[in-house]
C-alpha cells in the first residue's frame, strides 16, 4: 500500500482496489496449482510459499497437513512470534492434524533474517515434534525453513 501510493495519481482507493486484485490473483494461482502439487518434495513446497512467507517481519509457523497421498488435506497458522522467535507445542500441532484426519504432517516456517540456517531452537523443536508425531502415528515428513529466496529442508539436511 505505501508503495502504491507514492505512485502519482494512485490515491487510497485505488492502492486498496489494486492491493485486493494482487492478493485475488495470488490466492487464485495458488488455488489452480495446488491440486497438482505433491507435498512430498520439500523444493514444491519451498516454491509454493517462498513469496507468501519470505518477506513477513515475524516468525510464522504454518503446519500443512497431508494424506497418504501427500496432497494437502489442511493448512493453518500455528503462530507468529518475534523477529526471531517463534512458539509452539507439539500439543497445538497435533490437535490440528488429528482433526484432519492428517497422516503425515510438514512444518514450515520463515526466519525474517534472510538466513535459512537452522537454529539450536529449531532442531530441538523439530525432535520434539518428530517424536510425538511416531507415538500416536503422524509422520513428520520435514521442518522447511523459509529464508529470502533461499529455504533449508530438514530431510534434504538429513536432520530427520
Amino acid at each position: 500500500m505505501e508503495r502504491l501510493l507514492k505512485v502519482r495519481g494512485i490515491g487510497k482507493v485505488k492502492a486498496i482496489q489494486i492491493s485486493c486484485i494482487s492478493e485475488l490473483a495470488k490466492r487464485l494461482a495458488k488455488a489452480c496449482y495446488q491440486e497438482a502439487l505433491c507435498f512430498a518434495d520439500p523444493d514444491t513446497i519451498a516454491r509454493y510459499y517462498m513469496e507468501d512467507m519470505r518477506h513477513e517481519k515475524q516468525e510464522l509457523m504454518k503446519l500443512l497437513m497431508l494424506n497418504t497421498k501427500a496432497k494437502l488435506v489442511g493448512e493453518t497458522n500455528i503462530s507468529k512470534g518475534t523477529v526471531n522467535a517463534s512458539l509452539i507445542t507439539p500439543r497445538e500441532l497435533f490437535i490440528e492434524a488429528l482433526q484432519k484426519n492428517a497422516v503425515s504432517i510438514v512444518i514450515m516456517h520463515n526466519h525474517p533474517s534472510g538466513d535459512p540456517t537452522p537454529s539450536r531452537e529449531d532442531v530441538l523443536t523439530t525432535k520434539r515434534i518428530l517424536d510425538a508425531g511416531a507415538l500416536i502415528g503422524i509422520e513428520l515428513l520435514d521442518h522447511i525453513i523459509i529464508g529470502n529466496n533461499c529455504y533449508v529442508s530438514f530431510r534434504k539436511e538429513g536432520m530427520l
